[in-house]
């Protein structure tokens, strides 16, 4: 239950959702009735606190323990289980119902356990309000709480503070807030009081500052103009709570499944028991005989197994840094086709660093490292000490920056801190620049100039290092350095310069000019007549291992899409360093050209499904997208750290959120937390997840077919008049242990070292295809032969009574069973050296199970309750021949795919499926 704590202003408010960002800063109070000195009187901030209510987000309330414990009940063939418990009390048959409930509660008991860690994003998003800050009210300055915020008020602002509500500037100093969380932005943007236009998109909007995010630098002060779920951060959390959980894959393909088993068992019984009765049969005999169909049709091992195996599957991940929230997600990972991934921090380091200086000699690269880099021009290593231009560029770098570093501690703007990063790699320091020429003024950055300047006393002179957007220092530049000195400026190497930008930037970088002059006074204006140095080329670069893991999806046949709210032209640069795309001409899709999706006509969901590029997107968009591909019928994987991913998390099939930098809000947004936010994390998941499903449809493709048999095996003997060669406990006794202990070994498998050579599955794949099924129909009848075969041996050949010559029949089922797992190969792989006879799970499974075995016959307590006899050397003769026969069969039906790929691509025993879609 969700409890909306922020009132919804009626249509006729003045403080209703609109562009406020377009008007003056005097018509904003205005509309609001605020006074820009004196703020709300107190009296009035109480009427609308009646009005709007506390500035807090939507709670949502914690998933309650009942709620866990109720899921656990959901599947279908729990229900099954239910059902079969009840009906085997209501005959009387109390062991097989208590047996039952037995495993009911053991697969509740694991399930509630593993999933008690429930998402709680809305709880993170409203810890985020649990601040303080500075308003004016009643003429005075005075600290509230953040809830306390109503529209109209006047909040005071400086770097450094969290913003607590949707402010419109009125007052803005040399202003810039980080927005990365809420826009994807990677890079703190530029604050200022001036309105815009009314369709600027979010991530442009200087005029404005939005609640959740953070002031960097400057200070100013702002009116209140949203609170609580009126706020953008308030509209991103509404669309947490509205994106839905989608059932993972693997429940639908176990529901399917369930469906099925309910008509199969119906069917089976009604026709067994119906043919008895019409031979003369009992009815209470016929009765019997249905409940055993159905005991033995229900695989009551099928829900611990599965349960099991994806918890070992979730200690997997967590040992290669893949947390899983939701124990299906993790077979999901395995279907993903589509990975929607964030740019900054995901794809990029989130760190900025100087790539280049482009000079009038050429362009100097600078390799990275910590405390030392190479800088080479031409192709060849150059010291900066004995370069005049490249020397020149960095001091000009250190000396006109506001940011400190101290060690790999860094503080300030993150062009700044790569200035000074860049200086150090060759040796030269801010500190010991400003001690030998000190700072005498400073033009701080104007976001109307673009540029900003420092003044330094040398030599009884002033030197002026500015630095800025290379068009605006282009404009104001006179001369540009030469190795030989200063040379002028002509329209020809101006356009060159600005060519030279454009280079730069559609390498995704961020481009600085640096640029200096003499000045006779400190009192100089600082932009006229300026020298040019050169230009700066400052990039995020790409996470080392990316281009390896966007490889590797490839050949697994994944596609990766880039989603960022940066520029399209950093994407596309970051989308061609990491091997997204080989072409600087690739389409970038940006939010301003995507309409909603129910507005798309058809050759424009077709573009938008084949584009591999978007930037300046917004968390709606995000949905969208995810939505579009959704719609055609592909898994989605999300990556994202920031509150703005939170809905997008949500909505995806797989949510992935960064462990060591993504927010509160992500992490309890998604299904999987990345410990080391390394992408090369999810395709090692990605191949756990495709191992797993192996392992599902091959304990399942055990389980029903032993399951199966002896369905067939009982229905036969029933129609042909025989005595019942397995009786309803005994069955029991072999789905609970012969049964559960090899299909957990082999869910407990290490998977197919082809598993990342194929495409994904089909997301309408079924667990068991029909290939499948005529398998498990030819099992079943090589089981009934084998089983039938030994009671007649036991009973006409060596003469043993009924309950003896059952035993007999018993022993032959479960042996056969146990060595019916070897039938679980791969096809293809060799028949004494696969997957199967490699683990060690599958050799532990089949000891414990003989020993079990042995107990049910020699231990009396066990053997009186299941009515079995000792069979003597004779019968154990018999058991040891007529169980091999399943074994041989299976080995002999085993064949090689029509192709090496059909069974790397199936993944399936017993040979290449071709599975339709599930009925």
């Amino acid at each position: 239950m969700r409890q909306q704590v922020a009132a919804t202003p009626s249509s006729g408010d003045p403080a209703r959702k609109r562009a406020w960002h377009a008007q003056d800063a005097e018509a904003v109070l205005r509309a609001l009735g605020s006074d820009g000195e004196k703020g709300l009187s107190q009296r009035e901030a109480g009427r609308r606190m009646h009005t709007y209510g506390p500035n807090r987000l939507r709670r949502q309330m914690p998933r309650s323990a009942w709620s866990i414990l109720l899921a656990q009940f959901k599947s279908l063939i729990i229900a099954l289980l239910v059902v079969a418990a009840a009906v085997a009390f209501a005959f009387g048959e109390t062991l097989e119902g208590w047996a039952v409930a037995v495993v009911i509660g053991l697969n509740t008991a694991i399930g509630f356990f593993t999933e008690r860690r429930a998402v709680r994003s809305m709880e993170s998003l409203y810890a985020l309000t649990s601040v303080a800050a500075r308003v004016r009210r009643g003429g005075q300055t005075r600290e509230i709480p953040a809830q306390d915020l109503v529209p109209g008020d006047i909040v005071v602002i400086e770097g450094g503070d969290v913003v607590t509500a949707d402010l419109r500037l009125i007052e803005a100093s040399k202003m810039q807030a980080d927005e990365s969380a809420l826009t994807g932005e990677s890079l703190p943007v530029d604050k200022q009081s001036q309105p815009v236009a009314a369709e600027t998109p979010l991530v442009e909007r200087s005029s404005m500052l939005f609640k959740g995010t953070a002031v960097t630098r400057g200070a100013g002060a702002g009116v209140v103009v949203a609170t609580g779920m009126q706020t953008e951060l308030g509209e991103i959390s509404a669309l947490v709570a509205e994106s839905k959980e989608e059932a993972t894959p693997l429940e639908v393909r176990l529901d399917q499944l369930g469906h099925r088993l309910i008509w199969a068992t119906l069917a089976v019984t009604a026709l067994v028991a119906l043919s008895g009765t019409l031979a003369g049969k009992g009815l209470i005999l016929m009765i019997e005989t249905g409940l055993a169909l159905a005991v033995a049709a229900i695989p009551e091992g099928l829900p611990i197994v599965a349960t099991i195996a994806l918890a070992r599957g979730m200690r997997r991940m967590a040992k290669r840094h893949a947390l899983v929230n939701r124990l299906s997600s993790v077979e999901t990972l395995g279907a993903t086709s589509v990975i929607f991934t964030d740019k900054t921090g995901t794809l990029t380091e989130n760190r900025m660093t100087l790539t280049c200086l482009a000079l009038d000699d050429g362009t100097v690269e600078i390799g990275d490292g910590s405390s030392a880099g190479t800088f080479r021009l031409d192709g060849r290593d150059i010291d900066p000490a004995d370069h005049r231009l490249l020397r020149q560029a960095l001091e000009t770098g250190l000396l006109c920056n506001n940011a400190s570093l101290n060690g790999r501690k860094a503080l300030g703007d993150p062009l700044e801190t790569a200035l000074l990063a860049a200086g150090a790699k060759a040796r030269l320091h801010r500190r010991e620049l400003v001690a030998q020429r000190p700072e005498v003024r400073e033009e701080a950055f104007d976001p109307e100039s673009k540029m900003m300047a420092t003044f330094h006393k040398a030599d009884g002179a002033y030197q002026v290092a500015a630095k800025g957007a290379p068009e605006a220092v282009l404009a104001v530049s006179t001369q540009v350095l030469a190795e030989e000195g200063p040379i002028a400026l002509d329209e020809r190497r101006r356009s060159a310069w600005l060519a030279r930008n454009e280079e730069l930037a559609a390498r995704g970088m961020r481009v600085l000019a640096l640029a200096c002059k003499e000045a006779g006074s400190a009192e100089e204006e600082p932009y006229q007549g300026l020298t040019l140095i050169g230009l700066a080329g400052l990039l995020d670069p790409a996470r080392r291992d990316v281009g390896q893991a966007i490889r590797e999806c490839r050949r697994a046949g994944i596609e990766v899409v880039m989603v960022t709210g940066d520029q399209a032209v950093t994407a596309r640069g970051i989308g061609r360093a990491v091997g997204l795309t080989g072409d600087e001409r690739e389409q970038v899709v940006q939010g301003a050209e995507i309409k909603p999706l129910d507005k798309l006509s058809e050759s424009e969901k077709r573009l938008l499904l084949q584009a591999r590029l978007f930037a300046r997107v917004s968390p709606r968009q995000k949905l969208d997208l995810i939505e579009l591909h959704q719609q055609s019928g592909r898994i989605v994987a999300m990556t994202g750290d920031g509150v703005n991913d939170a809905p997008a998390l949500k909505k995806a099939d797989i949510g992935i959120a960064m462990g060591q930098r993504g927010t509160q809000v992500a992490q309890e947004a998604s299904d999987m937390v990345l410990q080391d936010d390394a992408f090369s994390t999810i395709v090692a998941a990605v191949r756990e997840g495709r191992a797993i499903f192996q392992n599902i449809r091959s304990f399942v493709l055990y389980l029903m077919s032993c399951n199966v048999s002896e369905v067939m095996i009982v229905g036969a003997a029933a129609l042909l008049g025989a005595t019942l060669p397995i009786l309803p406990l005994q069955i029991l006794f072999l789905n609970l242990v012969t049964d559960v202990f090899p299909a957990l070994a082999l869910g407990l498998g290490q998977g197919d070292e082809h598993l990342m050579d194929s495409p994904p599955r089909h997301p309408r794949e079924p667990i068991l295809g029909r290939h499948h099924w005529r398998l498990i129909a030819l099992y079943g009848l090589v089981f009934t032969i084998s089983v039938l075969g030994a009671l007649i041996l036991a009973e006409e050949w060596l003469g043993m009574d009924p309950p003896q010559a059952v035993t007999v029949s018993f022993l032959t089922l479960a042996c056969a069973q146990l060595w019916h797992v070897f039938n679980m190969r791969q096809a293809g792989t060799s028949r004494l050296v696969n997957e199967i006879t490699r683990n060690r799970y599958v050799w532990g499974a089949l000891a414990l199970c003989l020993g079990m075995i042995l107990a049910a016959v020699y231990l009396p307590l066990i053997a009186r309750v299941l009515a079995v006899r000792p069979p003597g050397i004779g019968g154990w003769g018999v058991v040891l021949v007529m169980s091999l026969i399943p074994l041989l069969a299976g080995q002999f039906i085993k064949r090689r795919p029509p192709a090496a790929d059909a069974g790397r691509a199936s993944a399936s025993p017993g040979g290449a499926d071709k599975a339709g879609p599930p009925s």
